[in-house]
């Protein structure tokens, strides 16, 4: 159990050190405004660009909420609703996918086998609500993502929890930059809240249907 905490703050630490390094420049370089004139340079990709900077939180400290508030400024509630949420699942994806392929060496070195195990059997139990939940907060959407890769949680309950997650948070911020808001308070109740219901009735519905 030591090894797997071991490897828990490692992954911690990999993520918030960068935060340490370089994000209060990047948080006064993608302000509101500044993450808007940045992908409204790129014409008409710049929805794309606005996903690369969402995936690109995996590696840096991008203000991913700033970024979903500026898509719904430029595209409205709806189009910029989809446009985050896609950037943040592909973000999620994305870690997910490289440390379930490349980090699991590193990972068994680290935390041995009988730690993996115990997280493999932790994740299949608990993983769901906790990849859905973790969305919403900064730091640990990346953490979870690697860990849940690294433990080989399985795909299907993995992407379902991940969309649960990722598609109330898009929309809840893409709201908040259409109508002009500038206290996000009720959207981050509202996208902590929301993953939890769309995972309990996703999961109800995975079982019914198996």
């Amino acid at each position: 159990m030591t090894r797997l905490i071991a490897l828990i703050l490692l992954i911690l630490v990999g993520i918030i050190v960068p935060f340490m390094i370089w994000g209060a420049q990047l948080d006064a370089l993608l302000s509101l405004e500044g993450a808007r004139q940045w992908m409204e340079n790129q014409g008409r990709w710049a929805w794309g660009a606005g996903m690369v900077l969402l995936m690109a939180d995996i590696v840096l400290p991008i203000p991913s909420t700033v970024v979903m508030s500026a898509l719904g400024w430029m595209y409205g509630w709806w189009v910029g609703g989809l446009v985050a949420s896609l950037g943040s699942f592909l973000s999620g994806l994305a870690a997910y996918a490289l440390c379930r392929s490349l980090g699991r060496p590193a990972a068994l070195w680290i935390a041995g086998a009988e730690g993996l195990q115990r997280g493999e059997r932790w994740f299949a139990h608990r993983g769901g609500w906790l990849v859905a939940l973790s969305r919403w907060t900064p730091v640990l959407p990346e953490a979870v993502a690697c860990l849940a890769g690294l433990v080989k949680m399985p795909w299907r309950p993995f992407v379902i929890s991940l969309a649960c997650g990722s598609l109330p948070l898009g929309f809840a911020f893409a709201a908040i930059g259409h109508l002009g808001q500038s206290n996000p308070t009720w959207a981050i109740a509202l996208s902590a809240a929301l993953p939890l219901v769309l995972w309990l009735l996703a999961s109800r519905w995975g079982k019914s249907a198996g």
